[in-house]
């Protein structure tokens, strides 16, 4: 492909979408910290419903992923994230306002379901854009907004409820993202051929090419045959018990190391961040390698396992061991974010264009459901033991069978790279 035109697109869309799916992030993911920061107390909220309200938004989130794909593949990605940032940035402000439990219950679902557009419409207009060479490393670029915002925002949070309370820092946190949907909706582009910043021959030569890789791919006829096909099912489920070790680790961090003896809110929000910097690396390392190999499941599971042993390890250690069981979690952390981006390329690959976007919004949507279950059960496992090691044990039980759903996901596609036909259930 000419090189320049590869420049232009990393240069105009890779930030853009970075940055959106961090503002994305960064609404959800700050819960946590205003539940460690006062949240429950002045609201009066029990543990049990602290945790409620944490996965309320993933509640929201499952139920309208695969109709925004839909949107997405058919109509508009450019428009349905564009009216998404809005609602969602009054949403997370409105959540520094609220008085009444009852209300913050409708904001958190209502937050989720504004939101549940995103990841799958970033997928289908990545897609649209980018390469089978270059597929990995873009979503890992569109990912990385998940680890890096909560590597800023564990800092910046923390900063914030010390200085200005946690009600300023949903409102402080929010409102950027009403503004971004402007700058959205001025520089993205659905398509090459709606571009005005390539010429006409660029846009001929890289739909060219995008359409050539659809024509090794069987055709599938719609949504419900490609739901039905055995790699989607057994990926969805994989993508459940991977969401529960990540949103469980997420939601509830940053209450774990604040119950170390003499631990503050800003040494809490520093440590907080300290695993998503390992996680950056290794998600660059981990897309870098997928795209240059076209292999994908080795990517991915191998660095669940890890995920799943430093998790049980840590929890064997005890709370008396608090930097060396930090430590592991660190790398529990960072070893379950490394696979995004290789995962992700797996489905354009075994679908063609038509039902792609749906098949990765069923298995964003499972993960939303995984994401309800773990943070939900975490915080009330960690409620009715008083400790934090059964949800260590749930967390590194999910990552460990996850792990074992990818191997039997790809052999069931066909091989390493997960490249094959698909086999419907019947």
């Amino acid at each position: 492909m000419n090189q320049t035109i590869a420049r232009k697109r990393w240069l105009y869309l890779i930030p853009i979408a970075f940055i959106t799916y961090s503002l994305a992030y960064l609404d959800r993911a700050n819960y946590g910290f205003g539940a460690a920061a006062g949240l429950a107390e002045d609201l009066h909220i029990t543990a049990a419903t602290s945790s409620l309200l944490g996965s309320l938004f993933f509640l929201g989130y499952f139920f309208f992923q695969v109709p925004g794909a839909a949107y997405a593949e058919r109509k508009s990605a450019k428009v349905l994230i564009f009216w998404s940032l809005i609602a969602w940035g009054l949403l997370a402000a409105f959540t520094g306002m609220v008085t009444d439990i009852k209300l913050l219950y409708v904001i958190r679902f209502a937050l989720g379901v504004v939101e549940s557009a995103v990841m799958p419409s970033m997928l289908v207009l990545l897609s649209n854009w980018f390469t089978k060479q270059e597929r990995s490393r873009a979503n890992t670029f569109l990912i990385l907004g998940n680890p890096a915002t909560v590597l800023w925002m564990s800092i910046v949070s923390g900063y914030l409820v010390e200085s200005v309370g946690w009600r300023w820092m949903f409102i402080i946190e929010g409102l950027p993202a009403v503004l971004w949907a402007f700058i959205w909706w001025k520089v993205v582009d659905d398509k090459p051929r709606e571009a005005k910043w390539l010429t006409d021959q660029e846009k001929a030569d890289l739909e060219e090419q995008l359409a050539k890789e659809q024509q090794g791919i069987k055709p599938v006829k719609n949504y419900r045959e490609a739901f039905r096909s055995k790699p989607v099912i057994l990926l969805s489920a994989q993508y459940f018990l991977w969401s529960i070790g990540v949103y469980g680790f997420v939601m509830w961090l940053p209450s774990i190391i604040k119950a170390a003896p003499n631990m503050d809110m800003v040494t809490t929000g520093w440590l907080s961040s300290v695993p998503y910097i390992l996680a950056i690396i290794l998600m660059f390392t981990a897309s870098y390698f997928s795209d240059k190999s076209l292999k994908r499941s080795v990517f991915v599971w191998p660095f669940l396992l890890i995920g799943a042993i430093a998790f049980y390890t840590s929890y064997a250690l005890g709370t008396n061991h608090f930097w060396l069981s930090f430590i592991l979690l660190v790398i529990a952390g960072g070893a379950m974010y490394a696979p995004y981006g290789p995962f992700f390329a797996i489905i354009p690959e075994i679908l063609p264009r038509n039902v792609a976007g749906g098949a990765m919004a069923l298995i964003n949507s499972m993960g939303a459901l995984g994401s309800f279950a773990g943070s939900y059960i975490v915080g009330y496992l960690n409620g009715v033991t008083g400790g934090f090691g059964a949800s260590y044990i749930f967390m590194a039980g999910s990552l460990l069978f996850s792990a074992i759903l990818t191997i039997w996901a790809v052999k069931v596609a066909g091989g390493p790279s997960g490249k094959a036909t698909i086999k419907r259930i019947a």
